[in-house]
């Protein structure tokens, strides 16, 4: 802990933490061995689910980071309650770059790029070689994760000066405007790099938004079940309110239809527009068993949380807003299986156990490094100029 101030981890909530802490490491550890047994007899499915929990949980790091930078940007005092949490979050990214090099491993298992003998038989693969080999690959993750590092460094660091001094919110503002243009960027080739390019023949100009709007949409939905569970304990507990929940719940609705928006937008241009190399993306997934999931996906992942989040009363209650939250996190990970998993089985849906062991491992992992930064802080920013409006907002 950095200080005694009234806003520290109470005893009650540090031993709920420590709860939390030790089951979720032991459960990763476990279920990493249960993966790994897995992947030994059959690769391709431990791979396949690995890429897909890895993009769950490094997008819940690299979102709750570009809420902190957007609420700089904005200034406003709905983001002081949640800014703790969130600074957590991104503090696991060096976890999240250690977890990508089974990646790098997998390439042979994941990407046709990376076989030679295919690159040299097709025309796209061939065409796209220079930039799109596992050298390059794996350079462009390097950059990435460096880039992602420096963001996190200096909006913690700084955020933490400020409790002792105060006056840097200038500064960490200054930093967040060209870091939204570069987290979004970034986002954009490395969701190419990791996701896109898993099949030859599919290009999108909206892929990278659609990333960051789920990335957005999984963030806000992990940090009200946060807040909710940490509201339950002091220093939060007397000062977290439903005009607070209402807040959140109210931004989660913007990233619901923000994600809806982008995906229809995707589907009504390359449809209409008859895009030959495209449709076969959708083909995939619309015209075999895994048009299941899609038809779900606009179903739960937008028309009833729109629906539910319209109420007010419902946004400000604690249990049903989490049960909403809830639908929503399990509809991003149907979502994740939606985008990866029909290129691998394209005859239709295909479930295995290791699509629900291998990403529930990366969840361990990285719930176990969230609940440990949560400790090391105050919970609430003590000098942020907007605290005494924020905590004002809920009475």
């Amino acid at each position: 802990m950095t200080t005694n101030s009234v806003f520290d981890v109470s005893p009650e909530l540090e031993r709920d933490l420590r709860r939390v802490f030790t089951p979720a490491l032991g459960a990763g550890i476990l279920l990493g061995i249960a993966g790994i047994i897995g992947g030994i007899y059959s690769p391709g499915d431990f791979f396949h689910s690995y890429l897909m929990g890895y993009l769950f949980w490094l997008g819940l790091t690299l979102g709750c980071m570009g809420i902190v930078m957007l609420q700089y940007l904005t200034a406003g005092a709905w983001g002081i309650m949640t800014r703790r949490a969130l600074e957590s979050a991104s503090r696991t990214l060096p976890l999240c770059a250690v977890l990508f090099i089974p990646i790098a491993f997998g390439m042979p298992w994941l990407y046709d790029w990376a076989h030679s003998d295919l690159v040299k038989s097709e025309y796209v693969l061939r065409h796209r070689h220079i930039y799109m080999n596992p050298s390059m690959f794996i350079g462009r993750a390097i950059v990435y994760f460096i880039v992602w590092g420096i963001f996190m460094y200096f909006l913690n660091k700084w955020s933490l000066e400020q409790d002792e001094k105060g006056g840097l919110e200038k500064r960490l503002a200054r930093l967040s405007a060209p870091g939204l243009l570069i987290y979004v960027f970034t986002i954009t080739f490395a969701t190419i790099d990791w996701a896109e390019s898993l099949e030859n023949n599919w290009f999108s100009t909206i892929w990278g938004f659609l990333f960051v709007a789920r990335e957005g949409l999984a963030s806000f939905a992990f940090i009200i079940i946060v807040m909710a569970l940490l509201s339950r304990r002091e220093p939060l507990a007397s000062r977290f309110k439903p005009a607070h929940l209402h807040d959140l719940g109210k931004l989660l609705l913007v990233f619901v239809m923000l994600w809806a928006y982008f995906e229809f937008s995707q589907l009504v241009v390359i449809w209409s527009g008859n895009l030959t190399d495209e449709i076969p993306w959708y083909l995939h997934r619309f015209a075999t068993s895994w048009g299941v999931l899609g038809v779900l996906l606009i179903v739960l992942q937008f028309i009833v949380p729109f629906l539910m989040l319209l109420s007010r009363p419902l946004k400000r209650n604690v249990k049903a807003l989490c049960c909403v939250v809830g639908l929503i996190i399990f509809m991003r990970w149907v979502d994740l299986m939606w985008v990866v998993m029909p290129q691998y089985y394209q005859v239709g849906f295909r479930l295995t156990w290791m699509n629900f062991v291998v990403p529930a491992s990366i969840g361990c992992f990285w719930i176990a490094v969230f609940v440990w930064q949560l400790q090391k802080r105050p919970l609430l920013p003590l000098q942020a100029p907007n605290l005494e409006r924020a905590l004002q907002h809920g009475e």
